[in-house]
């Protein structure tokens, strides 16, 4: 009998904002996490791989995953370029040895990069082993009317990636159905950012089981059909005390791991990811 390999269970550094990096890789070692996502910030050790490496070394926590500087506080870190962010990353994953980058498609008004971003993807895929993960993201609502803030669009399933992100924040926000989404993205999907929401239009990155995804349905898809990416818990905390940040990223690491560990069979609904 073949032994499958158990599915890496990371923690988003975003998911103790504002705590530093230094102390997300603090938690994730206390908690029992089995490495970090690198969530590049304004914080000057998340930008340093020499800073990051020894904190790596400080903790035994390795960096799984890096996630390239693409959010609106981010928008000067590095440079204003989406593309050079992106390579930076990748240099960085590179040298920390993480196996994912993930990426926001570019929003509308980063025209030259949204111009090109398909493409340039897929040249700096050919060059690297690091997955290049381009995430699903959300429409914003302007008076009511749904409007797509991202370049070519908030959904990156049709511009034909080699790598996906799946975030099960953003299918509540955006009203999309996850395990449909996955099964779109089907072998390409290299990565999930484990995460709950209500379907409120808000991105609320609530503790899985605490909104209406589908997220033990998800992992149990990954972990029946192969999955050999990784899963990153991407939780807010902001506004809690220590001890409920603590309480929550304990709750959703044992959320992951028991669904993880005991696929059941499907239920009339497809996930057929490597099937």
């Amino acid at each position: 009998m073949i032994r499958i390999p158990p599915i890496k269970v990371g923690m988003s550094t975003a998911a103790v904002y504002p705590e530093s990096t230094a102390r997300a890789f603090a938690r994730a070692a206390e908690l029992g996490y089995d490495g970090v996502e690198v969530m590049v910030q304004t914080d000057p050790t998340s930008q340093d791989p020499v800073a990051l490496a020894a904190l790596v070394d400080d903790f035994s926590m390795p960096v799984l995953s890096v996630h390239s500087p693409c959010l609106l506080v981010t928008a000067r870190v590095w440079t204003t370029d989406p593309l050079v962010k992106l390579a930076r990353s990748i240099d960085m994953a590179e040298r920390l040895g993480a196996g994912t980058v993930v990426v926001h498609p570019p929003f509308l008004w980063q025209r030259a990069a949204a111009a090109t971003f398909t493409e340039a993807v897929a040249e700096l895929q050919a060059r690297t082993p690091v997955r290049i993960a381009v995430e699903n993201m959300f429409p914003v609502k302007v008076r009511g009317t749904e409007v797509n803030s991202y370049r070519p669009h908030w959904n990156p399933v049709p511009a034909g990636h080699r790598w996906f992100t799946l975030d099960l924040s953003h299918t509540a926000t955006s009203g999309t159905d996850a395990v449909e989404l996955a099964d779109l993205m089907g072998d390409r999907l290299g990565h999930l950012h484990l995460a709950d929401g209500s379907g409120s239009g808000k991105d609320e990155h609530l503790v899985p089981g605490r909104g209406g995804q589908p997220c033990a349905e998800i992992l149990e898809g990954l972990a029946r059909n192969g999955f050999d990416g990784g899963v990153v818990v991407e939780i807010s905390t902001r506004g809690k005390d220590a001890d409920a940040r603590e309480t929550d990223l304990a709750e959703a690491l044992t959320f992951a791991r028991l669904n993880l560990a005991a696929p059941e069979p499907p239920n009339g609904r497809a996930f057929t990811q490597y099937e």
